[in-house]
């Protein structure tokens, strides 16, 4: 008699409870929104992080695209994961990584990474290589002055203040926004979007060298450190005479 009462009890539990969980206003199983750090799909974490730089589906923006077969040619994905997590001090590139001091847990950070590679990876070989991501040797920036006069000064114009083709690429805004890294990056993969061909379509049947990157990334680097010391010299004098 008293099995028979318990399991009575217990059929009116089981379903009292499964009617408080059918009951009108509830959510439905499966819809409660995770929390910000519980959140582990790609499309969503892009979106919410990268999108507004490097534009929708890896496309490119005000930054690289992502999406581009020559970067992630030359990109590995520790460089990636270092690049997302700590970002590039002195430029506009933030960390995202708590460690860092961003939002975004390390799972998130390997499940960006682990999207941009698995989503946009094409797995063709690039013929000719591209120039490795990191310089073997440091360039000549006098050098350089020739290499942007062959490759460069049809789009940059005279001196890189802009041409018919394409802006100032040595404007003191532009430069003090960017890494060295960040402009060898740019002259091996391009800005296609933009209409900047990657370091094979300057000059057609002749793509850049090794390290004629490095030696147009210096040229370059110098009118940065020429712009900082021209600022100095006005501040010190009382601007502009």
């Amino acid at each position: 008699m008293r099995c028979s009462i318990f399991v009575l009890a217990a059929l009116a539990l089981s379903v009292f409870i499964g009617g408080c969980n059918n009951s009108p206003g509830r959510p439905p199983a499966g819809s409660e929104s995770l929390r910000p750090n519980e959140m582990l799909t790609f499309d969503a974490l892009y979106q919410q992080n990268c999108a507004g730089c490097h534009g929708e589906q890896g496309r490119g923006g005000a930054a690289i695209a992502l999406n581009s077969p020559v970067y992630l040619e030359i990109a590995d994905d520790a460089t990636i994961r270092r690049v997302t997590a700590q970002g590039v001090p002195g430029t506009a590139m933030p960390a995202f990584a708590q460690s860092s001091g961003g939002m975004l847990t390390d799972k998130q950070i390997s499940a960006i990474v682990a999207g941009i590679r698995s989503r946009w990876n094409k797995h063709d070989s690039l013929d000719p290589a591209p120039p490795s991501y990191t310089a073997f040797a440091p360039g000549d920036p006098q050098h350089g002055k020739n290499v942007y006069d062959n490759y460069c000064s049809s789009c940059h114009g005279t001196a890189g203040q802009g041409g018919k083709q394409a802006g100032s690429i040595v404007d003191e805004s532009f430069l003090n926004l960017i890494s060295d890294q960040y402009l060898r990056t740019i002259v091996i993969v391009g800005r296609l979007e933009l209409g900047a061909p990657d370091w094979r379509g300057n000059v057609p049947g002749k793509p850049m060298s090794q390290q004629e990157v490095s030696d147009v990334v210096a040229w370059l680097s110098a009118q940065r450190a020429k712009l900082a010391i021209s600022s100095t010299t006005k501040s010190a004098s009382g601007g502009i005479q």
